[in-house]
C-alpha cells in the first residue's frame, strides 16, 4: 500500500499537513518497503479549501498519510477519499515509522489498517 509522510527532509515526519510542500511516498508491505517518490504540492490559491483539496488530490493513491498535525476539515477531506490520516503530534523518524508499519503488517493488523491495505481493490456489486 502507498503511504505518504509530511517531511521537510525525507528523514523525519515533521510538518503540519496544511503547511507541507513535500510528501514522501512509500510503498509498504509485510515483505518490505521502498521509497516511491516525492510529491510536491505547489501554491493553489489563498483559500484554505483549495489548499486542502490540492493536497488530497495529490495523495489520492495513498491509503495512509502520516503527519505531525492535521486540522479537522483536512482530515475529513482525506477520509472522504478513503485516505486514513495519522497524527504523530511530535517529530518522528520516517524510517522507524516505515519499519513499525512493516512489522504490524506481518502480524494481524487492526481492522482500520486491513481496510486501508485494500484501498483500490474494493469489490463493486453494481449491476
Amino acid at each position: 500500500m502507498k503511504v505518504a509522510f509530511t517531511s521537510t527532509t525525507g528523514e523525519m515526519i515533521d510538518e503540519h499537513f496544511g503547511m507541507a510542500k513535500n510528501f514522501q511516498i512509500w510503498e509498504i508491505g509485510p515483505e518490505g518497503s521502498s521509497f516511491v517518490e516525492t510529491v510536491t504540492v505547489g501554491v493553489h490559491g489563498d483559500d484554505e479549501e483549495d489548499k486542502i483539496a490540492a493536497r488530497a488530490a495529490a495523495l489520492r493513491e495513498c491509503a495512509i498519510v502520516y503527519t505531525m498535525a492535521i486540522g479537522g476539515p483536512a482530515a475529513a477531506k482525506l477520509v472522504a477519499l478513503k485516505i486514513h490520516p495519522m497524527k504523530t503530534n511530535t517529530p518522528v523518524s520516517l524510517s522507524e515509522m516505515v519499519g513499525k508499519l512493516e512489522e504490524v503488517l506481518k502480524g494481524n493488523p487492526p481492522p482500520w489498517l486491513r481496510k486501508a491495505m485494500n484501498k483500490g481493490h474494493e469489490v463493486s456489486f453494481e449491476d
